[in-house]
């Protein structure tokens, strides 16, 4: 359990460091937040809708949580680049606790960045339902970070180079945030979009969320966490494995 706590904590002092990472990584949320939000908000409202800022707020908090999730398998090809996985790899330590320890750290990284969105929410007007909503939404907040986490995890453990990285990550990641109901709501879509996104796992983590903060749901509490809580569990096996063939 040492080396999970070790390399959460590495984690976590690498982002904290980073001072450039984390205002450059609020600046798209806030982009969307603002931009849609306030933009679209009349189209919104005389839609008979209600507040376009109220509905986007929870979409942006998952797609801050998903980006930084996904993408923190990144710091793994940096440490394969600079020889700092091998030595860790060589270490007398189970790779399971190694990639655990990872995940987490990335996930930790992931909620950090959604409390300082949701902040920037409240900031920009946002109101949930109860203020004691906010703990109960970071319990999805937490599993969309640990599914998503363990994906990178996954994927920076088969592929080699950034930009092979990248590119899946953008064929990937893009689609998961726009099919997820983070921006349209999931309710009286037509057929086919409607089973694209009940294939997305994302579209359970921001419904969760969304119920959570304004009381408004498309699927349901039970059937969001269930799913959420089976796809970590999944995610963190394949992660596992994925990692355990890992060749430096």
């Amino acid at each position: 359990m040492s080396a999970i706590y070790i390399l959460w904590l590495r984690e976590l002092k690498r982002y904290l460091r980073s001072k450039v990472q984390i205002i450059v990584s609020l600046g798209q949320p806030m982009l969307y937040l603002l931009a849609l939000g306030f933009g679209l908000g009349p189209v919104f409202q005389r839609a008979g809708s209600g507040s376009y800022l109220q509905f986007i707020a929870p979409g942006v908090v998952g797609m801050t949580v998903l980006f930084s999730s996904v993408f923190s398998g990144i710091a793994m090809l940096w440490d394969r680049q600079f020889g700092f996985l091998k030595e860790t790899l060589v270490a007398p330590v189970p790779r399971i606790q190694i990639m655990i320890g990872r995940t987490l750290g990335g996930a930790t990284v992931a909620m950090i960045q959604g409390l300082l969105i949701m902040l920037a929410c409240l900031i920009a007007g946002f109101r949930p339902q109860h203020w004691l909503a906010i703990p109960f939404a970071f319990v999805f907040v937490a599993l969309i970070a640990i599914v998503f986490a363990a994906l990178g995890t996954s994927i920076g453990s088969v592929i080699k180079d950034m930009q092979g990285f990248q590119l899946i990550m953008n064929f990937l990641v893009m689609p998961l945030f726009f099919l997820s109901g983070a921006l349209f709501p999931l309710t009286h879509l037509p057929t086919a979009l409607k089973v694209i996104t009940r294939i997305d796992p994302l579209s359970y983590g921001v419904d969760g969320l969304r119920g959570a903060l304004i009381g408004s749901w498309a699927i349901g509490m039970r059937l969001d966490f269930a799913l959420l809580g089976v796809l970590a569990v999944v995610f963190l096996g394949m992660g596992a494995y994925m990692f355990s063939r890992i060749e430096v």
